[in-house]
């Protein structure tokens, strides 16, 4: 692992205890579908309740594909007399129309603005399942409505198929799109790059760990906006494990360092300090910069290191228990006695003479 990688450990622990609780969340509950669709980036989700246009169904339907990237990188021509090549929407329906995710209507016009039906948004959901007018003999709209059924891509959305979607429809459509199976028999999120946990949900922990960055030291004469590449006035603070606001974070920076992750999708930004935040807001996680004076095995296993001291410190313990962090103190790995590092610790209780005890969830050479 890139020692300014992120570890498997750091996704599974920190990440879900700093603003995205995935735990114990079922996927017919509608928080846990919102924070994979907000992760994914498919869609925004400002005012769930409004209905969703032709244009901005277009451009969930991007966002949901594989097609995203290069949309990015082609410029947008006009294909519809109403969506002009300066569109928000252009490059979204332009590939919407040229996929067959979506049909324009008689004179050679799209109507971005019209708000979308079910029927129409099953054709989308069902070309990004590889299904084509082909497999659809006869009544192409009736077969379609069966097979959207069948597939249970219904599931959550009690709407008639002439009826309007929402922005909350959407979640849930596109949800069940992301755990549903291709028509080549394949799990359509790993398409995406992404995973189905063991009871065919998505699972959101390998979208934080594909979508999320970091981490990176921030020091205190250096500006966190150089760090991320999108506006801090639009971001989302936790500070050690809780939520927070730009200006406690830069306070802890210019108390010394802060270690940031970021998410450009849902603009968050988690940070961790080495100062005393964690105490006054409750949190266990916290950052610590030290000279590692030891590194200890379990008699059973002299392969496998299980705790970390810093600094001559053997009152404070910092236990290796996630395979990633254990390599990289490891005699094959990266650190040593001597070496300067910043851990990322989630506090996990005190040891049997009463010290202090944390869980290492990630590193970084300092």
């Amino acid at each position: 692992m890139n020692r300014y990688g992120l570890t498997a450990c750091l996704t599974a622990a920190a990440v879900l205890s700093v603003g995205v609780p995935f735990r114990a969340e079922a996927a017919s509950n509608y928080e846990m579908r919102r924070k994979v669709i907000r992760l994914s980036g498919i869609m925004s989700l400002s005012d769930e309740t409004a209905m969703v246009t032709r244009g901005e169904y277009a451009q969930m339907l991007l966002n949901a594909s594989t097609y995203k990237s290069v949309a990015l990188q082609t410029s947008s021509t006009a294909v519809f007399s109403d969506v002009p090549s300066d569109s928000t929407y252009a490059s979204a329906v332009r590939i919407a129309a040229e996929k067959g995710w979506m049909k324009g209507y008689l004179g050679g016009v799209f109507r971005p603005d019209e708000q979308i039906t079910l029927q129409e948004a099953v054709r989308g959901i069902l070309a990004l399942l590889e299904y084509t007018d082909e497999d659809f003999s006869g009544n192409q709209i009736g077969g379609r409505w069966a097979k959207f059924n069948y597939l249970e891509l219904n599931e959550n959305i009690a709407k008639e198929p002439l009826e309007v979607l929402t922005r909350m429809d959407c979640v849930n459509l596109f949800y069940n799109l992301l755990s549903a199976e291709t028509a080549s028999g394949k799990a359509y999120c790993t398409l995406l790059g992404y995973e189905l946990s063991g009871n065919g949900d998505v699972n959101p922990l390998t979208i934080a760990d594909y979508e999320l960055k970091g981490p990176k030291v921030v020091k205190k004469s250096y500006s966190l906006s150089d760090y991320v590449p999108f506006d801090l006035n639009q971001a989302t603070f936790y500070l050690d494990g809780q939520i927070s606001t730009i200006e406690r974070v830069k306070q802890e920076k210019n108390n010394g360092f802060v270690v940031i992750y970021y998410n450009t999708n849902t603009k968050t930004i988690w940070a961790y300090s080495s100062g005393r935040s964690g105490e006054e807001i409750g949190s266990n996680m916290t950052a610590v910069l030290g000279e590692i004076s030891g590194i200890f095995y379990n008699s059973s296993d002299v392969l496998t290191p299980t705790t970390v001291i810093l600094d001559d410190d053997e009152n404070t313990q910092f236990r290796l228990e996630d395979a990633d962090v254990q390599f990289a103190f490891s005699i094959y790995g990266e650190f040593q006695v001597g070496d300067h590092v910043i851990l990322i610790c989630e506090k996990s209780g005190t040891t049997a003479n009463g010290d202090e005890s944390y869980t290492v969830i990630d590193y970084i050479e300092y």
